[in-house]
C-alpha cells in the first residue's frame, strides 16, 4: 500500500489535471446541450452522474480503504446537482478504523477532489457520530435524509440510513422544518415578489419545494412528487401545475449558474436581460424583455408558495394526526378546531362563494386562530374561480369585504387573500399589477407587494402596540374617524401603474368605482378619491419646495382645504414613502413631512400669521430666543430672503455665530480675520448634522464645499444659501452619513469643520469629481437625466429642476457646471429617493439679459448632456 501511495504521489498533479480536464469537457458539453435544448431535470441528473464518476474514480485510485463509505448528501444526495452547486459528501468511517491509517487516506482523497476542481463540502464521521449529530442538529439530519451511496461499503451506508430513520423523531423534525421555513421567509420580509429575488431561498423559491419533500420523506408519506399525489396530498392537475412551475425555477437557476460561472441564486438585474435573450423574449410596447422574464418567474413563485402553504399544513395534520378534541363554534359556517378556522361543511364555498369572505372575517375576529384548517384552506383555494363579475356586483359580498377592512388582523388577512389569488379576483385592478416591476431605482418591490407594504405601514400607525415607532403619527391615526378609508386609499394609490397614463388620475377613477361598489357615502368617496389622486403631492412639496416660503405653504394648504384631508394625506405619505424601500425613508424626510404638516395645520386653523407678516414673525421669534432688545447688526446686511429661507432655530444659531462680525464690512475686498466661520451641530430630531458656513462669496464655493461632504461620505439632504448685501455668504447644509454603521461623531465633525474651512478659503477652481463606478442596479435601470427651467415669483431668479441617477460626486459636478456657465446659486433642495435624485436649484445669471427661460434652454440641454455622459462613462468602467 505504501509503495502504491508513493507512486501515486509522484503523479498527483498530472492525475488531478486529467480529472479536471475531463470534468471541464463533460460539463461544457452538458452546458452546450442544455442551451440548445433545455431539459432541466435531465441536466441536473446528468451533472450529478458526471460528478459521481469523478468521485468514484478518485476514491478508487487514491487508495481509500474500501471499508469506508463515500456518500452523497444534501442536494447532491438527491441526484440533482446544479452546475455550480456544492458537492456535499460524507466519508463514513468504520467504527474500528485506525486513525493513524485512515487520516492520510482521507486527506489524500479530499485533496484530490479539490485539485480536480470539485470544491467539495466534506464531513468525516463514524455511524455513531452521524446519529449523535443528527439528533442535535436538524440541518445535519436533513442532509442525511437524502443520503445516496457512491463508493465503498454499501452495507454500512444502508445500515446508517435505517438507523437514522429509526432514531428520527418525525414530529420534532416536522416542527423544526416548518419553523425553519418561517424564519427563512421572515428574512425576505415574507415577500415572494422582490425585484431581485433569490430563486432558492425566497418565499416561493425552490427551498419551499425541498421543505415539502423533506417532510414527506421523513414521515414516510412519499419519496417524490408523483408518490405524494398517489398519497392523496395532490390532485393530478395540481401535480402537473407544480411540476411545471418547479421546472421554470430550475431552468432559471441553471441559467444563472451558467451565466455567472459560479453559484448564483439571485435573479439580479445583470442577468434578467441575458436570460430573456436566451429564452427568445423581446420587449413589447409597454414591457421590457426583462419584465417578461420576471413575470414568468413571479407566476411560478406565487404558485409554488400557494402549494407549499397548502401541502405543509396538510402533511403536518396527516403526520401529527387529526384531532378534533378542541372545538368551539365561531358562527353558522365556521368553527375553531385545534387553533385553526375550519368550515363546518367544506362544500359551503361552492354553494355560496360569499363564504370565502366570511371565512376571512371569522379568521380576523377569532383572536386565538392561527390560520385555516388544512382542508378548509384547500377548499378556499379551489373556490377562487367563483369570485367573478357577478360576485363583485353582489352588495352582500361588497359589504363583507368592507367588514374585512374594518376588522382586526387586516394586513394578515389581505396578504393571505393576495397570496391565494383571492384579492386579485375581487379587485381585478389589483390582479393586473401582481408581479409588475417598477424601474425607478427606489421601489424595491413589485407594485402589488409595495401596495401591501404600504397597507401594513398604515395599519401599524393605527395599532397601539406599534405606537412607539411613530408616536405623532399614531396619535393622529388613533383620532382619525373611519380608518378603513385610509386602507382603501392605500390599496388604490398605485393600482393603476403600468397602464401608460397618469396612475394617480387613473387610480382615482378606480377608487371611485370601488367606493361606489361598497356603497360608501359621497363624503367618504370624495376623500378616498382625493387621497389617491394627490398621494404624491405632500412628499413632492416637502422635498422639492422651500418650506420656509409662506407662499409654498399657502398654495399647499389651498389644495388640501381641510384638516381631515391633511391628516389623511400625511399618514398616507408616511406609509407610502416607508413602503418603497428600507433605504429610502430616513429621519430627515420624516422631519420635512412633519414640518409641512404642522405648518399647514396652523394655517388651516387660522393660527399662522398672514404671508406678508411671515418674515416679521420669524424676526420676533428669533429676537425672543436671543433675549435681545434690538436686532443683531448682522441682520442689517440680510434681506427678507434670508429670513424666509432659514428656520427660526437656524437664524438664532447664525446670530450667535456671527455676532462678533458686527461692525465689520466684508465687501470691497476687505477680509476680516474671523472668516471663514464653520460650525456644526447634531440635529437629533432628524438624525442629520447641521452645518453653518460664513465665508466670502466667490465663484465655486458650493462645488468646493459639496466636494468635502462627498469625500467624507456624507449625503447632503438639504442646502440653504444666501448672500448678504456686502458679499458675506451664509450657507447652511443638513448632511447624513452614507453608512448606518456607528461612527465617532466628535472626530467626524472636527475633520468636517477643518476641511470645510480649508475649502472656503481656497480660491482655485472647484475640484473635479473622482472617477466612480456606477452601482450595479443603475447599470441596468438607467435614468435618463432630465433638466427643466421655470420662473420663480422673483423675476431675477429661475428654478432649475433635475432628475437623474445618484452617484458619488454629483453635487460638486453640478456646482462646477454652474460656475463654468456663469450661473449663481441661491438655494438648493436636495432629494434622494434610493438611487434616484430629484434636486431643485434656485439660480440667477450674472447678466440680466440671460435670465429668460429661453436663454437657459441651452444651459439645461448642456447639463442633461453632462449628466448623461458621466453616467455612461461610469457605466463603461
Amino acid at each position: 500500500m505504501g509503495a502504491a501511495v508513493e507512486r501515486f504521489d509522484q503523479t498527483r498533479a498530472a492525475y488531478a489535471r486529467h480529472i479536471r480536464d475531463w470534468l471541464t469537457e463533460a460539463r461544457t458539453a452538458q452546458r452546450d446541450a442544455y442551451l440548445a435544448k433545455p431539459q432541466p431535470d435531465r441536466n441536473l441528473r446528468q451533472h450529478a452522474a458526471i460528478v459521481d464518476q469523478a468521485v468514484q474514480r478518485i476514491a478508487s485510485d487514491c487508495g481509500l480503504d474500501p471499508r469506508h463509505s463515500v456518500i452523497a448528501v444534501g442536494g447532491y444526495g438527491r441526484g440533482f446537482l446544479f452546475p455550480a452547486s456544492d458537492v456535499d459528501l460524507l466519508v463514513l468511517l468504520p467504527s474500528e478504523a485506525d486513525e493513524a491509517l485512515t487520516k492520510p487516506q482521507v486527506e489524500a482523497f479530499v485533496t484530490l477532489l479539490w485539485d480536480a476542481g470539485l470544491e467539495p463540502g466534506i464531513s468525516v464521521r463514524t455511524a455513531g457520530e452521524c446519529l449523535e449529530e443528527a439528533a442535535k442538529d436538524i440541518t445535519v439530519d436533513t442532509s442525511l435524509l437524502e443520503m445516496r451511496h457512491l463508493w465503498g461499503d454499501a452495507t454500512a451506508s444502508e445500515t446508517l440510513e435505517k438507523n437514522l430513520r429509526a432514531a428520527r423523531n418525525v414530529s420534532r423534525f416536522v416542527d423544526a422544518k416548518i419553523d425553519e421555513q418561517h424564519k427563512r421567509h421572515a428574512r425576505h420580509n415574507d415577500i415572494a415578489l422582490n425585484l431581485e429575488p433569490n430563486i432558492k431561498e425566497s418565499p416561493g423559491g425552490l427551498r419551499d419545494l425541498h421543505t415539502v419533500m423533506w417532510i414527506a420523506r421523513a414521515s414516510g408519506v412519499a419519496e417524490d412528487w408523483r408518490a405524494l399525489a398517489r398519497a392523496g396530498q395532490l390532485t393530478d392537475a395540481e401535480t402537473r401545475q407544480m411540476m411545471h412551475h418547479r421546472s421554470v425555477l430550475i431552468d432559471f437557476r441553471i441559467r444563472l449558474h451558467y451565466l455567472a460561472k459560479r453559484r448564483e441564486d439571485r435573479l439580479v438585474f445583470d442577468h434578467q436581460s441575458a436570460i430573456a435573450a436566451q429564452l427568445g423574449l423581446t420587449a413589447t410596447q409597454h414591457k421590457r424583455a426583462s419584465e417578461l422574464v420576471m413575470a414568468r418567474y413571479y407566476r411560478s413563485a406565487k404558485a409554488i408558495w400557494q402549494l407549499n402553504s397548502i401541502l405543509i399544513v396538510n402533511l403536518r395534520e396527516r403526520i401529527k394526526g387529526r384531532r378534533r378534541d378542541v372545538v368551539s363554534a365561531i358562527d353558522a359556517h365556521f368553527e375553531l378546531v385545534n387553533g385553526n378556522v375550519a368550515a363546518i361543511d367544506e362544500n359551503c364555498f361552492e354553494r355560496d362563494p360569499r363564504n370565502v369572505l366570511r371565512a376571512f372575517i371569522a379568521l380576523q375576529r377569532t383572536e386565538s386562530a392561527e390560520f385555516f384548517a388544512p382542508a378548509t384552506l384547500r377548499a378556499l383555494w379551489r373556490a377562487a374561480p367563483r369570485i367573478d363579475a357577478e360576485f363583485r356586483r353582489d352588495p352582500v359580498a361588497n359589504q363583507l369585504f368592507l367588514d374585512i377592512l374594518q376588522s382586526p388582523k387586516l394586513t394578515f388577512a389581505l396578504r393571505r387573500m393576495s397570496r391565494f389569488g383571492l384579492l386579485g379576483r375581487f379587485l381585478p385592478a389589483f390582479g393586473r399589477i401582481v408581479g409588475l416591476m417598477q424601474h425607478d431605482l427606489f421601489h424595491v418591490y413589485t407594485v402589488d407587494e409595495h401596495i401591501l407594504m404600504v397597507l401594513r405601514n398604515m395599519r401599524r400607525l393605527v395599532l397601539p402596540k406599534f405606537a412607539h415607532e411613530f408616536p405623532f403619527c399614531h396619535s393622529l391615526a388613533r383620532e382619525f374617524d373611519r380608518p378603513h378609508l385610509l386602507y382603501i386609499a392605500c390599496l388604490f394609490h398605485d393600482i393603476a401603474k403600468g397602464r401608460g397614463g397618469d396612475h394617480s388620475h387613473l387610480g382615482m377613477r378606480d377608487a371611485r368605482r370601488f367606493c361606489q361598489r361598497l356603497q360608501l357615502s359621497s363624503e367618504d368617496t370624495s376623500l378616498v378619491e382625493w387621497l389617491v389622486e394627490m398621494h404624491l403631492m405632500m412628499s413632492s412639496t416637502a422635498q422639492k419646495q422651500d418650506l420656509a416660503d409662506p407662499e409654498v405653504i399657502s398654495q399647499f394648504a389651498a389644495r388640501v382645504t381641510t384638516e381631515r384631508r391633511l391628516v389623511a394625506l400625511y399618514l398616507l405619505t408616511v406609509a407610502d414613502v416607508r413602503g418603497t424601500s428600507p433605504h429610502v425613508w430616513n429621519a430627515w424626510k420624516a422631519k420635512l413631512l412633519e414640518d409641512l404638516f404642522r405648518t399647514t395645520r396652523r394655517l388651516l386653523r387660522g393660527d399662522a400669521a398672514p404671508n406678508q407678516f411671515w418674515v416679521e414673525h420669524k424676526r420676533e421669534a428669533a429676537l425672543s430666543a436671543l433675549e435681545a432688545a434690538t436686532p443683531p447688526a448682522l441682520w442689517s446686511r440680510l434681506d427678507a430672503a434670508y429670513f424666509q429661507r432659514f428656520d427660526t432655530d437656524d437664524i438664532v444659531w447664525h446670530a450667535r455665530l456671527g455676532g462678533h462680525l458686527d461692525g465689520h464690512r466684508v465687501g470691497s475686498g476687505v477680509a476680516p480675520d474671523e472668516l471663514p466661520i464653520v460650525a456644526t451641530r447634531p440635529a437629533a430630531e432628524s438624525g442629520a448634522f447641521s452645518v453653518a458656513i460664513f465665508a466670502h462669496d466667490q465663484r465655486g464655493l458650493f462645488a468646493r464645499l459639496t466636494a468635502v461632504f462627498e469625500r467624507l461620505q456624507l449625503d447632503v439632504v438639504n442646502a440653504r444659501i444666501t448672500t448678504a448685501n456686502d458679499g458675506l455668504a451664509i450657507d447652511g447644509f443638513e448632511v447624513v452619513p452614507k453608512s448606518s454603521r456607528a461612527i465617532d461623531q466628535d472626530a467626524l465633525l472636527a475633520r468636517l469643520s477643518k476641511e470645510l474651512r480649508k475649502a472656503a478659503q481656497a480660491t482655485d477652481a472647484p475640484p473635479s469629481a473622482a472617477p466612480t463606478r456606477l452601482p450595479r442596479q443603475q447599470r441596468h435601470q438607467l435614468i435618463e437625466p432630465s433638466v427643466s427651467i421655470r420662473h420663480t415669483r422673483d423675476p431675477k431668479l429661475l428654478e432649475l429642476s433635475l432628475t437623474c441617477a445618484d452617484r458619488p460626486g454629483l453635487l460638486s459636478t453640478i456646482g462646477r457646471f454652474l460656475v463654468e456657465s456663469n450661473i449663481s446659486l441661491h438655494d438648493a433642495r436636495i432629494t434622494t429617493l434610493g438611487a434616484r435624485v430629484e434636486d431643485v436649484f434656485v439660480v440667477s445669471a450674472e447678466s440680466p439679459a440671460k435670465i429668460s427661460e429661453a436663454a437657459f434652454a441651452e444651459t439645461a440641454i448642456a447639463l442633461e448632456r453632462l449628466l448623461g455622459s458621466t453616467t455612461e462613462s461610469a457605466s463603461a468602467r
